[in-house]
């Protein structure tokens, strides 16, 4: 009788031990983020103050990518919605609009200053939204969902300024370091070629030539022209590698290597590069920076 009495009681403590957790975890503001880079950012500002998730995962091409039902559950639920914002979301971007008049949204690329934009070739008045690929203008996103966090919860606001500047100093160590490495390449060889172009603010920031057979979209197609003219600038400059992106189909870039191959021009692929969204959490390549690092020793390994 003693030890049913015990039971009893010992269950009814971890009872309510299990709702108090419960509880405090509701309690908290929930954070849903579109891509793994908007989610990092969100995690290293907030730490365990917030609740947070990202709507597309590893191997994810946000410029294709539909919104399921339970997405917009999600959204819906959601204390504060981060996205990317100038258009990267393609077919969500309406919804992420119509959502932000309804309750606290950032879209945190559109607070990079208009004069360090560029400008989306082949789309009229757009800009391209790749700007996680410089850490300078990505600070600008990062300072954006800081703001909009500790509006959203000014209690803990000390907290939330502490952990963006701890983010910001890991920020300018891999900044340094991308220069450091690209450096590492003969100014020759400083010429990256991939499927979609994604790394355009990367070249820009950091001294290497961008060529894509797509431009910044993955909806817009390739052709044979596009092709051939990649194939002529590869052997032209005797480039060594191409690169394949985890977001992407194979298809372009091996059409590539074949077509070169068929005159007379071997041209390795160098590896794949993380674009448009990350590695898997739980990983190096699951974050920002371990992501960001393992772009440039992929693309340096392989150039230089």
């Amino acid at each position: 009788m003693k030890q049913i009495l015990f039971l009893s009681i010992l269950l009814l403590i971890i009872s309510c031990s299990s709702k108090k957790n419960e509880s405090a975890e509701n309690s908290k503001p929930h954070v849903v983020a579109t891509t793994g880079m908007l989610y990092d950012a969100v995690i290293n500002i907030a730490g365990d103050k917030v609740t947070a998730e990202a709507i597309m995962g590893p191997g994810v091409d946000p410029h294709l990518y539909k919104a399921t039902q339970g997405d917009l559950a999600k959204f819906n639920q959601a204390d504060l919605i981060v996205y990317n914002g100038i258009l990267l979301e393609g077919k969500m971007s309406e919804i992420l609009k119509k959502l932000g008049r309804q309750k606290p949204t950032v879209a945190a690329a559109e607070s990079v200053p208009k004069e360090m934009l560029k400008s989306a070739i082949g789309y009229e008045d757009a800009y391209d939204p790749h700007v996680w690929f410089d850490v300078k203008r990505w600070r600008y996103a990062v300072k954006a969902i800081s703001h909009a966090l500790i509006k959203l919860d000014s209690a803990n606001q000390k907290y939330y300024e502490a952990n963006t500047q701890t983010y910001f100093s890991r920020l300018d160590s891999l900044d340094t370091y991308v220069r450091e490495r690209i450096n590492e390449i003969p100014e020759s060889q400083r010429i990256l070629v991939t499927a979609h172009d994604a790394f355009v603010y990367f070249g820009d920031a950091y001294g290497i030539r961008v060529e894509a057979l797509q431009g910044i979209s993955t909806v817009a197609d390739f052709g044979l022209k596009d092709i051939a003219e990649i194939i002529d600038l590869i052997i032209e400059n005797n480039i060594k590698a191409i690169f394949v992106e985890t977001s992407v189909s194979e298809k372009s870039i091996n059409a590539v290597v074949q077509g070169c191959k068929e005159k007379g021009h071997e041209v390795k692929i160098g590896g794949y590069l993380y674009s448009d969204a990350m590695g898997e959490l739980g990983t190096e390549e699951g974050t920002y920076v371990g992501m960001f690092r393992s772009n440039v020793e992929t693309i340096v390994n392989a150039l230089k």
